[in-house]
């Protein structure tokens, strides 16, 4: 059994419900164990996360780059970065921004960079844009184009759950591509 800890912070839901849906993709393997982990619940114990063999980070695009709350855990784990205790481990990032760019790139990239400061190593998104099969954007998988993480887009002030079709179905494709790759990985 392989386990993942999806890690996230969401104000206002959206990011969680993001984090949901990479859940629903991962949890479509059988021998995988997929567990949603708040920052805030979290940020004051960040060591139970060298018990899982992959970590997927997450976060809102607040002016450029991760909230406030998954900073503050990303710093906590200062002691495990001085041992590597994440050395080896398998890592993605995601975000959510109410705007179609919103400068979401950077945040994934200060999640790059924190997981590679502590070792891990990197699984970007390689879904395909399917508008460019035809299908209607709102309905495309990774509609957004990122392949460094998974990118999702809601409009400001929408429900929890209010994402295009097309986002929601990166969500689960990228869950089930980082389970695939888990599976394959052998560890250094």
């Amino acid at each position: 059994m392989k386990t993942v800890a999806i890690i996230y912070h969401s104000r206002q839901g959206h990011t969680q419900f993001i984090a949901q849906q990479i859940q629903t993709g991962i949890l479509r393997h059988k021998n995988m164990k997929a567990d949603l982990l708040n920052t805030e619940d979290i940020i004051n114990s960040p060591e139970i996360l060298i018990q899982y063999d992959g970590l997927i980070w997450g976060s809102p695009t607040y002016l450029g780059s991760v909230s406030s709350k998954l900073k503050q855990l990303m710093d906590a784990t200062g002691p495990l970065w001085k041992k590597q205790s994440f050395k080896g481990k398998l890592a993605a990032g995601f975000t959510v921004s109410s705007l179609p760019a919103g400068d979401k790139q950077s945040t994934l990239i200060s999640i790059f960079t924190f997981c590679m400061q502590h070792g891990m190593l990197w699984v970007g998104n390689p879904i395909m844009p399917e508008q460019h099969q035809g299908i209607p954007y709102t309905q495309a998988a990774n509609r957004l184009g990122s392949w460094s993480g998974l990118m999702a887009q809601t409009e400001h002030g929408s429900n929890a759950d209010g994402f295009d079709e097309g986002d929601i179905k990166t969500a689960q494709q990228f869950g089930e591509n980082f389970a695939l790759t888990l599976n394959a990985y052998q560890g250094i």
